[in-house]
């Protein structure tokens, strides 16, 4: 009886875990028809106006063209460290802009800067901060691949470097509320340095159906061969 309830457990176990491996795959894609159905309504969507926005929901911003009117906070500069650009080290450059008519301010992404000599030499990011109107595109904040601890502390110093942008923490550092998404400075613009904004690249839809097949085919072999091994041991 051993020998009969083994094959049946092993055959069970493995057909369960690849159509639950199927399954998650058609989920992925469904997750990603969306992810790129509101990529692509924002691209299309009105500019939004940050000195009039009420509703600071970074889902349903993100990518979306937007203008500003209020001035730089030069004197709290943050530079947002282990920024890669061509294979090489350097920062993003990231401005509190004061919005007009609010009690709050938005970090402007100006860009990245290479990593010159050692990191005790800071470089200077000066910016004007006279009023203007300036546009970019609303998205998260920079992301790393390991976080360390105390990443999302700053130095001390002015501009402040940090490794991971958390908006309450620096917003206690400079004493003003800031908005939960950077402005990606248009490329237009003066007051930046290099930019070539990016937006995130993900695997799609069709690629998961694709890999939800082959779960699902290896899930038919396997039972194709399970009923064979039967009817083997039957006949032997």
């Amino acid at each position: 009886m051993k020998l009969k309830i083994i094959p049946i457990v092993v055959y069970a176990f493995f057909m369960m875990l690849l159509i639950a491996l199927g399954i998650w795959q058609l989920g992925r894609a469904d997750e990603k028809r969306h992810y790129l159905e509101k990529q692509a309504q924002a691209s299309v969507a009105e500019t939004v106006r940050l000195n009039g926005l009420i509703k600071e929901d970074i889902s349903t911003l993100r990518y979306k063209d937007t203008q500003a009117t209020g001035h730089y906070d030069g004197l709290h500069q943050f530079l947002i460290d282990n920024q890669i650009s061509s294979g090489k080290v350097g920062y993003f450059v990231m401005t509190p802009f004061l919005l007009k008519g609010k009690a709050s301010a938005v970090l402007v992404n100006r860009v990245w800067i290479p990593l010159i000599g050692d990191r005790t030499k800071l470089p200077m990011v000066a910016v004007s901060d006279g009023e203007m109107t300036l546009s970019g595109r609303i998205n998260t904040f920079p992301s790393v691949g390991v976080k360390l601890a105390g990443a999302e502390t700053p130095t001390e110093s002015w501009p402040s470097v940090v490794q991971v942008v958390n908006a309450q923490v620096l917003a206690k550092k400079v004493g003003y509320p800031l908005l939960p998404f950077q402005i990606e400075l248009d490329k237009s613009l003066p007051s930046g340095f290099k930019r070539d904004w990016q937006t995130v690249s993900i695997m799609l839809p069709e690629q998961h159906v694709a890999y939800a097949i082959q779960w699902f085919a290896l899930a038919f072999t396997l039972t194709i061969l399970f009923i064979w091994y039967s009817l083997k041991k039957h006949n032997d």
